[in-house]
């Protein structure tokens, strides 16, 4: 199975953090019954918290649970108060917590009169019952490493890396490993909706967090409430076209850096496109044959180079950052900058060498126990692959064809949903879907696709970068807020 698509990220701060990956083990017994609990909020800051119980195997709602922690940031007019807003930021593996308070500070004040907005980490993820994959070290061997793949001795190599690293992954986590999916996931979301109260559930859901939207819809399209989907995935895609979607629109969006770059002259790549694509393909090149000195424990190997590039293209307002990096490999020789960047990438801390959250290994827990291609990947797969990733992005194509996906990890017999029903969800009443023209993760044609599939309007936002509502314009914001207090769909092909 060959797959190598990036998790999500927002733009590049020196000041961003995540809270810490809470405990491995919590579980309890269901009592009366999951949906029978109560939720008992306590303060925290600014935001209520508490913590459920769902169920570890929905095949088993009586059995075994596991936490899902949750927070809340309450109505502004009570008066005026619709009901819950649940919000996802995406990944797989974002935390839904440390998402609430950035969300709450870029969404429209309407918007926050009419909704408890609700956070949540998804199970397998951050304070909730996570995915445990040992000492950081551990971690930083199997993430950090370059890899280089020129045999079908190379390909076995891989896969047996994967599964002694997946097989530690299990020992720590348990049975609970497989359980990640995202069908499970939405099921939590709708025991949340019924404990909240609700009898609809209102939702905002990020790149990722549309596939686990959409997937509710399909689910539970009764209960579906008002539901955007911003940065939208297409369900129907397989795992091949998923990955080279991700890698033609990452390749958009760095020649649109480029260009940016030369534009503010003194560009540290080149004065053209082309002297800056063949710049850093020289750079990549060079950090395979000799990782540049960083100051810090890892010097930056070609893998930590492109995680550096690929973190900025996610919002144009972290481009600088990226220049910044090139002038300092340009003029010193050394990459404490770019490292500095693929480190946030990953969520860990440089200085103290381990990571802030555990959204890394969860984005691989809840990717595999999603995959429907578990078939074995060879030498010759991946030699045909690279053709067809190169092809759309000549810059990076090596890298998104390269991997072993899930060859190794633990099999899931989870349910996915991979086909959208129009009648069923009715999306052409309770979704919008809103979608970036130069979106790099989620590819704009992803979101006409899902546009369609639901028979929802469309909203478009024209600019660069990783999803829009909150990071675009005021457009954006008056539409998506227009629908979900007064229910006032915009018109399907309107452009921000």
């Amino acid at each position: 199975m060959l797959s190598a698509c990036v998790p999500d990220k927002t733009q590049v701060s020196p000041s961003d953090g995540a809270s810490d990956g809470g405990s491995p083990t919590a579980s309890g017994s269901t009592g009366d019954g999951v949906y029978g609990q109560q939720i008992e909020w306590n303060t925290c800051g600014d935001l209520d918290c508490a913590t459920i119980q769902v169920p570890l195997d929905w095949d088993e709602p009586e059995g075994e649970t596991v936490d899902l922690a949750i927070n809340r940031y309450p109505a502004a007019d009570q008066d005026a108060r619709i009901g819950s807003l649940l919000i996802n930021p995406g990944g797989p593996g974002g935390s839904g917590l440390g998402y609430t308070e950035a969300f709450v500070s870029s969404a429209g004040t309407d918007l926050l009169d009419a909704y408890d907005v609700v956070g949540f980490d998804p199970r397998g993820v951050g304070e909730s019952t996570p995915v445990a994959c040992g000492a950081d070290s551990t971690i930083d061997d199997y993430y950090m490493a370059d890899v280089v793949i020129e045999s079908q001795a190379d390909v076995d190599a891989e896969v047996q890396r994967t599964a002694a690293f997946a097989a530690g992954c299990e020992q720590a986590t348990g049975d609970f490993l497989t359980e990640v999916d995202t069908v499970s996931a939405a099921r939590d979301m709708d025991l949340l909706r019924s404990l909240l109260g609700d009898n609809a559930l209102h939702y905002m859901g990020f790149s990722y967090g549309t596939q686990l939207g959409a997937t509710y819809a399909e689910l539970f399209p009764e209960n579906v409430g008002r539901m955007v989907l911003d940065g939208a995935l297409d369900l129907t895609l397989t795992d091949q076209d998923l990955t080279l979607g991700q890698a033609g629109g990452f390749e958009n969006s760095y020649r649109n850096y480029l260009a940016w770059c030369v534009d503010q002259g003194d560009c540290p790549l080149g004065s053209t496109v082309e002297e800056g694509l063949a710049e850093t393909t020289a750079l990549l090149d060079m950090a395979l044959e000799e990782p540049l000195f960083t100051a810090s424990t890892h010097d930056l190997n070609r893998n930590l180079l492109l995680y550096g590039i690929i973190v900025t293209l996610y919002d144009e307002a972290s481009w600088g950052y990226l220049t910044q990096a090139f002038e300092e490999i340009e003029t010193t020789g050394t990459g404490a900058v770019m490292y500095q960047l693929a480190n946030f990438y990953f969520d860990r801390d440089p200085s103290t060498d381990t990571y802030t959250s555990n959204s890394t290994w969860a984005f691989t827990a809840i990717n595999c126990a999603d995959s429907t291609d578990r078939e074995a990947t060879t030498f010759a797969d991946i030699e045909d692959f690279t053709v067809e990733a190169e092809e759309v992005s000549p810059t990076f194509g090596w890298w998104f064809a390269s991997g072993t996906g899930c060859d190794g990890w633990p099999e899931s017999d989870a349910e996915t949903v991979t086909s959208l029903d129009e009648a069923a969800a009715g999306g052409a009443d309770k979704i919008v879907v809103v979608g970036t023209t130069n979106d790099p993760a989620t590819p704009y044609a992803w979101a006409e696709a899902m546009a369609d599939q639901l028979g929802a309007p469309l909203l478009t936002y024209d600019g660069e970068g990783h999803t829009a509502y909150g990071r675009s314009n005021a457009c954006i914001v008056d539409n998506v807020d227009g629908f979900m207090v007064d229910g006032e769909l915009p018109d399907s092909g309107t452009r921000c």
